[in-house]
């Protein structure tokens, strides 16, 4: 069985709109989290690399996040919750990379992997551990192993 993880698609920074980066997400079949990079990285820095710069920028802290972030097995569960409320599950497709884009910078979305989103769900149809993930709150992607086999 998979692993599932809580995706909140949303950036640490209260200077960032709290929906851009879900958005920007689901319309673009990828899921990730925030650490921008300032000057942005090439699209071929080595992971290495852009570990080395979060942590001089940002802290080991969120090296780590990005680094565990990385490391998700392909094929592992996400869930989020889209601006309306709705609990949307992913299916991770693809290994990590840096987006330098600027639209990826201004919603703080820029650690990325590709994500196969379904259709949203209200609550009653997402799984009772992910919403109290939810429920709890906080901005961080993590696992939800109550779900875990």
């Amino acid at each position: 069985m998979p692993a599932t993880y809580r995706a909140p698609l949303r950036s640490r920074r209260d200077d960032v709109d709290p929906d851009l980066a879900q958005v920007r997400a689901v319309a673009l079949g990828l899921v990730g989290i925030g650490g921008r990079l300032d000057p942005a990285p090439g699209p071929d820095t080595p992971r290495e690399q852009v570990l080395a710069r979060t942590v001089l920028e940002h802290g080991e802290r969120v090296a780590r996040r990005v680094e565990r972030f990385a490391a998700v097995e392909e094929g592992s569960v996400v869930w989020t919750r889209d601006t309306d409320g709705r609990y949307r599950r992913g299916v991770l497709t693809g290994p990590w990379r840096y987006d330098s884009t600027r639209e990826a910078c201004a919603a703080d979305l820029v650690h990325v992997r590709p994500c196969d989103w379904d259709e949203p769900v209200d609550e009653p149809q997402a799984p009772v551990a992910v919403v109290a993930s939810f429920e709890r709150g906080g901005r961080n992607f993590q696992r939800v192993r109550a779900l875990d086999g």
